[in-house]
């Protein structure tokens, strides 16, 4: 497996890097470069580099990406090798736009992550991201010749918050805008679902986010953290609790961390950092764009588009899905995402049928034949269009949890109490993969579950074999009636496609993998159990008493073929992908090493306490 991944990286590299030189060969030929330094309203500079076509015949739009990742290489002499969301764009004809955010890199003013937005205005020091996206749009029409009047954002992940930022700016001249796998709500996003800290992602991402935490522009990057082994279960285990973070390793010099550490609950510092709350009166057309395995931000791409749809009725709002992890649709083929194959490039389609299609149109008028709602149906591996999502097609239903570890859409019939119970170690955690790789943060979301169903801390529950393909289409949310002898428990609910023992390999399918009997992730959330009433006031559990647990799984839309079955795994540890709850009502981030309590959970299945999934189903 390892040797045939490794060619098939380095075709793809040689082939990027091929496609790259003759790019940037291009780039220098037909552009000139200029840097500026932008004054915003309250006088703070940003920095933004701007490339021009040489080409001075005709007038163009702005293409623009505002980023706190740095528009390197810095210098009117140093290029980028690459421009704009994909190659279409380069040799379409744009005003390419790059500009370091407020606080970081090069441009001026102290950074607050996911700065909060302001509804109102009042002084010229009243200042957000959507004022910084209005001024550098007012300078840029003013500043920058040949320009057609018309102004088009992107930007992907963080770049893809601050292009909802941009829509925020409300400018006349902000034409289209398209945020990609952005963040929304931060706590929601990257740090906790529901509630669990997300460890192993945002644990790597912090020392080598944090280049400054002052007022003064540089080009100094962030040291990368190195672990100093490959094995992540190991590494976290031996870290013990999460203020060693802190203890051991980062010794309180980031900021940016420390501020998840403190606000483990829903409260201002992350009501005031949810920017959905503020995407009203939005005129802009938008194209939202997310991945169905996006690790990152799956949350922020499909609240997003929901929020805007909902709220603006009236303007145009497109959404794209499609089977990718975070920001795979801007680069490579698409075509699986590990043993499992999508039957073909999606990303091609993507980049140039939809993204393409949808900036050239709003901006240069070009015709525009694109469906409201264009989503990749996993399982079934085919592009599908909708005018809304969820589709009004689809219709809620119940998949029951049934004595026995048996999954139905029909209601147990049993009155007599019935459970299913498990002792869950904080001590021994599930891990989330198979292996132990720091890097595997991206497969988990499609990767084989057989291992965990060999645990006797994971609960299994599967219907029999279908007799017909079942397509669910839209949000899942879990309803478990639930009891533990401690005071607080995570709940992990899995939804997975069990492939048939005829099954078989793919080209992407491990050396050491059978696709026979595969147990392929399809969609999978936690929540910590104190937050199930409320994020801001979490609650304890009282020891032994059946409690109702209700969360939202997210969206899907896959199809579980004849012959296939659904299966349900439940579990309290996921490790080291969320961090271990001590199964005690307490501050987690302040907890101590000694704090880690077995617990014995039960998850219950009779008609008085019935424990299901709503999902939609087409």
């Amino acid at each position: 497996m390892k040797r045939t991944l490794f060619f098939t990286c380095c075709m793809l590299v040689f082939a990027l890097y091929s496609c790259a030189q003759g790019d940037a060969a291009y780039i220098k030929d037909n552009y000139t470069k200029y840097e500026y330094q932008i004054p915003m309203r309250d006088g703070k500079k940003l920095f933004t580099s701007v490339y021009v076509p040489k080409d001075q015949s005709k007038k163009y739009p702005f293409m623009m990406d505002r980023t706190c990742y740095s528009v390197a290489p810095y210098g009117p002499d140093k290029y980028k090798g690459s421009l704009g969301p994909s190659p279409a764009f380069l040799r379409d004809g744009y005003i390419f736009v790059y500009q370091d955010v407020r606080g970081r890199w090069m441009s001026e003013g102290i950074y607050e992550e996911m700065t909060p937005e302001l509804e109102q205005h009042k002084t010229n020091k009243d200042v957000d991201e959507g004022t910084d996206t209005y001024d550098t749009i007012d300078w840029l029409l003013k500043n920058v010749p040949n320009n057609n009047g018309k102004v088009g954002v992107w930007g992907i992940s963080y770049p893809g918050f601050y292009t909802t930022t941009a829509l925020l700016s409300r400018h006349p001249a902000l034409a289209a805008a398209s945020p990609q796998a952005p963040i929304a709500d931060l706590w929601r996003d990257d740090a906790f679902h529901n509630g669990a800290f997300f460890l192993v992602a945002n644990f790597g991402f912090y020392p080598g986010f944090t280049n400054r935490q002052d007022d003064k522009p540089t080009q100094r990057r962030g040291g990368r953290f190195d672990p100093g082994t490959n094995d992540g279960y190991k590494f976290f285990m031996d870290m013990g609790s999460m203020r060693n973070t802190n203890d051991k390793y980062f010794k309180d010099t980031i900021r940016l961390w420390n501020e998840m550490m403190d606000h483990p609950n829903y409260d201002q510092h992350w009501k005031d950092r949810n920017v959905l709350t503020h995407l009203h009166d939005i005129k802009t057309p938008t194209l939202v764009t997310g991945g169905w395995y996006d690790a990152e931000d799956l949350y922020g791409a499909i609240n997003t588009y929901k929020t805007l749809a909902q709220k603006n009725p009236n303007t145009p709002v497109y959404f794209a899905m499609g089977p990718w992890v975070h920001g795979g649709w801007a680069r490579g083929n698409g075509d699986h995402l590990g043993d499992v194959s999508f039957g073909g490039p999606t990303g091609p389609f993507y980049r140039d049928k939809i993204e393409f299609a949808f900036f050239s149109h709003y901006l240069k008028g070009t015709p525009l034949d694109l469906p409201k709602v264009s989503t990749f149906q996993t399982g079934e591996n085919q592009w599908k269009a909708y005018k809304q999502w969820p589709p009004i097609e689809a219709k809620e239903q119940k998949l029951y949890l049934l004595p026995g570890g048996k999954l139905s859409f029909f209601a147990p019939a049993n009155t007599m109490v019935d459970y299913k119970e498990y002792v869950s170690d904080p001590m021994n955690p599930v891990p989330f993969i198979a292996g132990t790789d720091f890097d595997m943060t991206r497969e988990y979301m499609t990767a084989d579950q057989r291992f965990a169903e060999k645990r006797p801390d994971v609960l299994t529950y599967k219907t029999d074999v279908l007799d017909k393909d079942v397509t669910l289409a839209g949000n899942i949310w879990a309803n478990i009636k639930f009891s533990t002898t401690g005071t607080d428990a995570d709940l992990v609910v899995k939804v997975l496609d069990v492939y048939p023992d005829t099954a078989t390999n793919n080209q992407f399918t491990g050396k050491e993998v059978k696709m026979a009997g595969y147990e392929q992730m399809v969609r999978s959330e936690p929540i910590r159990g104190k937050y199930r009433n409320s994020f801001e006031k979490p609650e304890p559990f009282v020891p032994g008493k059946v409690t109702a647990v209700n969360w939202e799984l997210q969206d899907v839309l896959h199809t579980f073929k004849k012959g296939h079955r659904i299966m349900i795994q439940i579990q309290s540890t996921w490790f080291p992908l969320i961090d271990r709850n001590t199964q005690q009502f307490q501050d987690i981030m302040k907890a101590k090493d000694t704090d880690f309590k077995k617990a014995t959970h039960r998850v219950y299945t009779s008609k008085t306490t019935p424990s299901y999934l709503r999902v939609k189903v087409l």
